[in-house]
């Protein structure tokens, strides 16, 4: 297959627009035949016009850098505002990418000149080190862009920034995104202290003041995140009392409908005590009230501050490279005062603002604006003449240019005058592709096989890895079993039955049924890079240690006389699937639940999967039936009954819904930082940080894995773990090869333990239309293809219509 072209999602990530590169068009459509060129006696032409044409399932409607939470939202974003710097091209034929500043023109490392900002903002020092020892990776300075301004022509100062950054973290606010500056490895300085300053105190896990839960308890009263426990955020009782976020531990109160099925059957006499007694995961959930002791806190006690008009100082929390800081500043937290303030409301218990809701309480200052939008139909983007890297042309048209080279050139940037996106479904986005009234178009499951052939199909991997997760808990289970549609589903508390059922998977045939995605045998694909910045080369996925990884849980062997002669033939082998083992584990496991009395042989087997946010298509269904029949010819002969699994849809959170024991099975994907695998263990294993979406099958905070690391066993909490190799764990700053190993040894571990069956990497498919072309066919992660910055476009808007209507108004696209 040519080289691959990223996919479009209503223009989301970075401008990564998706074309092929070169001439696409058909050989009877020249350019050259279509267009009218302007003769002496003829008036000059309007300026050519370039469009891209994108849809959408649904607009976003909040993208207020400060709350915004959908990719929808994002998208917007992505046209209006610009980072402080972004990755581009640097050589395109080697892959070679380039730092370039945008609302900056420089960042760097200032620590050994300000050493007094680690103390005076609090900033959490490595083990053992005082401020005057540190040098590096915590006070950066960031010099603005003296030309940038907003739309309105206003320029945009390091008070805009430092405004800004206070209504981020504004303790009246609680605004969602400052999770982004209060945690997490660009963490600022004193951020949390400002955002929770008028807090009398808050509720965190029970670890965070007693070596154990029972310390807790004894030391006074446990609470419950009832809101997570039950995902019951909003249910209310028969009175219309609301269900409190925290509980006590005692409490035995049942708010809504749901919550009173999931309390059905289960031991209350001692409220949620008797849930934390059984273990599972469930203490995940117990909390302890803390004082807050910078109740109060103002923003100065916050390390991001002014120098002078165009500079600005980020005192990071902890220790951060340099390249991991310039990635926290691909985007910003910028907003435009007058607006932000106006669109206040401060009638609720919390400040609002309606600041980037609509173009009216919008400003831009990115290389588009918001010319128009009709809620839930359309919204249009034109280029934003105010933006500082467009010139005015002498008729009129905005041109610009990279202030950086590219292939050793200067290249025109943003050439896309105008962005239209429309809401449609996806059957009329086809007929609209077709019509040549889209730029771009991605074909269902079903549809990629008709265009399987086609030049101007494309595709490349995603950093997500779908799996079914599951909850083991046998208590949990048995309550499903009882009261939510399933039956027998407490066979998944065996661990050779869910092997099995992951060695039945014949992965290469059930992506088939997947919308192009990939087979997936661990938890990361080949898109993470343990070394990315020194070493382009540095796949996660293609080291050693990562291979051996895989090898050693599927039982792939190498060396002499044995199938594969080296680590990299073994790995190239693994497909995941192998019926023999799969079907002698699965009588195992039927064995062992029969002699535990948790199963009788033959009985049938009902479990409900949730597998889908919204309703389930065709291409689900597909997916669904596959794994029936896999499941079922593990299973033949076994001892155990016909197995069903039932796919559900319409499920508002299934993440939550897993741990909680509405689901004993969840399909769902994790992805992300590909450029610091090293991180990604948190999502399984830390849940202070994170939603465990495994939670009801263990407890990492006191479950332990002991690891070689240096030729030196070392054992730790699977949470401890998981916090390593970040901020100030105890293997943050060593070698990244150290942090290889270590992360190898974690994911293969991790796996081991069948709470998570990996069964395939999406990717992003789709079909170009013939107006377009990327600057590179060469994919690079760094950069895409270029992205819209260096789109460029093989017909004018007037030429394409010509074009289409050369072709009978009809595209063939197969």
């Amino acid at each position: 297959m040519k080289k691959f072209v990223a996919m479009l999602l209503a223009l989301v990530m970075c401008f990564s627009l998706m074309t092929a590169c070169g001439d696409k068009t058909p050989s009877s459509s020249d350019p050259a035949e279509t267009s009218s060129q302007p003769t002496e006696s003829q008036p000059t032409a309007e300026p050519a016009s370039y469009t891209y044409n994108s849809y959408t399932t649904a607009l976003g409607n909040n993208w207020n850098p400060h709350t915004w939470e959908t990719s929808a939202d994002d998208a917007i974003n992505s046209y209006i505002t610009s980072p402080f710097c972004t990755m581009s091209i640097l050589d395109s034929e080697n892959g070679v990418y380039q730092w370039v500043y945008e609302m900056a023109t420089e960042i760097i490392d200032v620590t050994a000149e300000h050493q007094d900002d680690l103390t005076k903002y609090g900033a959490t020092l490595p083990e053992g080190q005082t401020a005057d020892q540190v040098t590096s990776g915590y006070v950066y300075e960031i010099r603005l862009n003296p030309d940038a301004a907003w739309e309105n022509g206003e320029p945009i100062t390091a008070d805009d920034y430092i405004y800004s950054m206070q209504q981020l973290l504004a303790p009246e606010m609680k605004n969602y995104r400052a999770n982004l500056y209060i945690a997490g490895e660009s963490a600022l300085a004193g951020a949390s202290k400002y955002f929770y300053a008028n807090d009398e105190g808050m509720y965190v896990g029970y670890t965070t003041l007693y070596a154990s839960l029972a310390d807790a308890i004894a030391a006074g009263e446990v609470y419950i995140d009832c809101w997570g426990f039950w995902g019951a955020e909003g249910y209310t009782d028969a009175d219309g009392n609301e269900c409190p976020q925290y509980v006590s531990i005692n409490d035995t109160t049942v708010y809504g409908e749901s919550v009173g099925d999931a309390f059905s059957g289960a031991d209350l006499y001692a409220g949620y005590g008797a849930y934390l007694e059984v273990g599972g995961g469930y203490e995940s959930y117990a909390v302890v009230y803390q004082a807050n002791e910078f109740m109060g806190a103002s923003y100065d006690s916050v390390g991001c501050y002014k120098v002078d008009d165009y500079t600005i100082r980020y005192v990071n929390q902890t220790y951060i490279d340099i390249n991991y800081f310039l990635t926290s500043c691909t985007s910003t937290w910028l907003v435009y005062e007058e607006l932000y303030e106006a669109g206040k409301d401060t009638s609720g218990a919390l400040v609002t603002t309606d600041y980037g809701t609509s173009p009216e309480t919008t400003m831009a200052y990115g290389p588009y604006r918001i010319e128009s939008m009709q809620e839930d139909k359309q919204i249009v983007f034109v280029q934003n003449e105010n933006w500082y890297g467009y010139e005015e042309q002498a008729d009129g048209s905005l041109k610009s240019y990279t202030n950086f080279l590219v292939d050793g050139e200067t290249r025109e940037q943003y050439k896309t005058t105008r962005v239209v996106i429309d809401v449609m479904e996806e059957s009329a986005a086809k007929q609209a592709f077709l019509k040549g009234e889209l730029t771009a178009w991605a074909p269902s499951a079903e549809e990629l096989t008709t265009y399987a052939t086609s030049d101007q199909l494309y595709k490349v991997d995603e950093t997500y890895t779908m799996s079914f997760f599951f909850n083991t808990n046998v208590d949990a289970l048995k309550t499903m079993d009882t009261s939510k549609g399933n039956t027998n589903s407490v066979v998944l508390s065996n661990e050779n039955f869910r092997k099995a059922f992951s060695l039945s998977v014949d992965r290469a045939e059930y992506v088939t049924a997947t919308p192009g995605y990939k087979a997936a045998y661990a938890l990361m694909n080949n898109l993470y890079f343990y070394d990315v910045y020194n070493d382009p080369t540095s796949s996660y996925r293609n080291s050693d240690e990562a291979m051996q990884a895989v090898c050693n849980l599927y039982g792939i062997e190498y060396g002499e006389g044995k199938a594969y002669a080296t680590l990299k033939e073994a790995y190239q082998s693994v497909t995941g699937y192998n019926l023999t083992e799969a079907k002698a584990l699965m009588a195992q496991a039927c064995q062992e639940l029969v002699d535990a009395g948790l199963y009788t042989a033959g009985d049938p087997i009902h479990i409900r999967i949730g597998w889908a946010k919204g309703a389930l298509e065709s291409s689900d269904n597909n997916q669904i039936a596959l794994m029936n029949k896999y499941i079922n010819a593990a299973a033949e002969g076994s001892g155990f009954g016909t197995i069903t699994l039932e796919g559900i849809g319409n499920i508002s959170n299934r993440y939550a819904d897993v741990p909680a024991g509405e689901y004993a099975i969840g399909y769902g994907a994790w992805g992300g930082a590909a450029f610091y695998p090293f991180r990604n263990l948190q999502v399984y294993c830390d849940p202070d940080q994170y939603d465990i979406n495994e939670a009801a099958c263990w407890d990492p905070k006191t479950e332990t894995a002991t690891l070689t690391v240096d030729g030196e066993e070392v054992t730790m909490t699977w949470q401890q773990w998981s916090n390593a190799l970040i901020g100030t764990g105890p293997y943050a700053s060593v070698d990244n090869k150290v942090k290889l190993a270590i992360t190898a040894q974690l994911e293969e571990m991790y796996l081991e333990k069948y709470y998570r069956i990996p069964l395939c990497g999406t990717t992003a498919c789709e079909l170009l239309a013939y107006k377009v072309s990327y600057y590179t066919e060469d994919y690079n992660i760094m950069y895409d293809f270029g992205g819209l910055r260096l789109l460029d476009y093989n017909y004018s808007d007037a030429e394409w219509t010509d074009f289409v209507t050369s072709q009978g108004g009809q595209l063939s696209y197969e």
